[in-house]
């Protein structure tokens, strides 16, 4: 099994990839999405099966089976990230390690379970600055033949670079994620989005 990450700045990019990679059989229980909400923008597109960090688990159970993740799209809250909807085994793992953790000590929550399934520690960093800032990030633990299945469908939908991405970061001092940092206004996250159209070509 391999782990394959997209970070993506439009929100409906990410849900047709997370569509689309359960239509090429691979299993919701292996898939997750974790978008940020800043100003309750996706709200009204959790089907309400789950709310706050406690409820972690439930977010990845009701994701799973033939009905499909997205209808399991739960509210919580990451520290340095804030709310996010979300839904599959990295959201139960961010919510899980919030909510057993002190104050602050959650930052191995999205970057530690990244990793643990073998995402790069710098590109861990990076998915959970870049859902901070207003993006959504789709991973997906794939059988090694679906790989390059699985990295199309997200180049296909307008996957983020990372390295370009990180570029922009760096530039602005940034150097790796911190859970301590307040999380970004919706008028942050939207003075991003428009930044980044900017920079499309």
């Amino acid at each position: 099994m391999r782990t394959i990450s997209g970070l993506f700045d439009d929100y409906d990019d990410a849900r047709k990839v997370v569509s689309e990679l359960e239509g090429v059989g691979i299993p919701s229980d292996n898939i997750s999405i974790v978008a940020n909400n800043a100003g309750d923008r996706y709200s009204d597109v959790s089907s309400g099966a789950a709310t706050g960090a406690g409820a972690g688990a439930g977010l990845g159970a009701a994701g799973g089976g033939a009905i499909g993740l997205l209808t399991g799209l739960g509210l919580m809250a990451i520290p340095g990230v804030g709310p996010v909807v979300a839904a599959g085994w990295l959201a139960s793992t961010a919510a899980g390690a919030a909510a057993g953790a002190v104050a602050g000590a959650a930052a191995g929550g999205i970057v530690g379970a990244l990793t643990d399934s073998g995402v790069r520690e710098e590109d861990a960093q990076l998915y959970a600055e870049g859902v901070r800032r207003g993006g959504t990030l789709v991973t997906a633990k794939v059988d090694d033949m679906m790989v390059a299945e699985a990295d199309a469908i997200m180049r296909k939908w307008n996957r983020v670079d990372p390295s370009l991405r990180r570029r922009v970061y760096t530039e602005e001092g940034w150097t790796r994620f911190d859970e301590r940092l307040d999380p970004y206004t919706l008028d942050q996250v939207r003075r991003e989005r428009e930044r980044y159209r900017s920079m499309m070509p």
